[in-house]
């Protein structure tokens, strides 16, 4: 199977979707497998996602076919030919594509069903937002195989609190939705016959502001996480000075004087 034909058939891709001009829908499509993240199926979301930042997509959903999210790397095809050499090359190709989806321009939601251990509980840290079914399980478990999960705890530590994110870094344990929502893991949990009509609510939300805002707001939101305060702010002040003079900010501002509705022109 050539390159191309192989990335389509792991990677499904639907415009606008949910009925929304602008969502794409990238599903991983290994449902066999949970949909592990195997060497083809992390450059074919790669590739999908470098495409996207250069398009006009204005929000990216992830999600998985199947009965989960992700299960986290193809353990098989870790085993299969060790190495450090080898290991080294798979996670650095594994934390360029989770800096991908933070350094995109559009927000990223992930869709979450089933569970999401391992490297997929990562992925679900790493995306902007997360919606998740209520069924769903999350799980950071390769230290029951004697494996730390380390490149997981990176946005996971990001995401929880210190104690929480080491407890599931420590333990393997699972914890369910609500838990996961209360740790601020994923931003919502509705039961599963919802899941799609809520994701489609979120990014709806989304698409109805300005892409100028949303673009440099999501940019800058990460930016200055990894700053000091008065560099954060620095760098917060100069970002919206530039948004505000942007036809669309100077727009919404006069419309709310005015009493009336933007009028943004998409």
């Amino acid at each position: 199977m050539k390159a191309d034909a192989l990335s389509a058939s792991l990677i499904e891709t639907e415009a606008d979707a949910y009925g929304v001009p602008g969502v794409v829908l990238l599903t991983m499509n290994r449902p066999d497998a949970f949909n592990a993240l195997s060497e083809p199926l992390l450059d074919a979301l790669q590739e999908a996602l470098n495409g996207l930042a250069v398009s006009q997509a204005r929000v990216v959903v992830i999600a998985g076919a199947g009965r989960a999210f992700c299960a986290g790397h193809d353990l098989k095809e870790m085993r299969a030919a060790p190495s450090l050499e080898y290991y080294q090359a798979l996670f650095a190709r594994c934390t360029k594509l989770m800096m991908t989806i933070q350094r995109l321009p559009q927000p990223v939601i992930a869709r979450v069903h089933g569970i999401a251990t391992a490297a997929g509980c990562q992925l679900v840290a790493m995306c902007d937002l997360a919606v998740a079914s209520d069924t769903a399980r999350f799980a950071v478990s390769g230290v029951n195989l004697g494996l730390f999960c380390a490149t997981p705890s990176v946005p996971l530590s990001r995401n929880l609190s210190r104690k929480a994110a080491l407890e599931m870094l420590l333990t393997g344990d699972f914890i369910d939705a609500a838990e996961a929502k209360r740790q601020g893991l994923v931003n919502r949990v509705v039961p599963t016959d919802s899941l799609d009509a809520e994701v489609a609510r979120l990014a709806t939300s989304i698409c109805a502001k300005p892409v100028e805002a949303v673009t440099a707001g999501k940019g800058l939101f990460y930016r200055q996480l990894e700053m000091g305060i008065e560099a954060a702010y620095q760098l917060a002040g100069q970002t919206m000075a530039c948004n505000m003079m942007d036809d669309s900010a100077l727009e919404g501002v006069q419309a709310f004087i005015d009493r009336r509705p933007p009028d943004w022109k998409r």
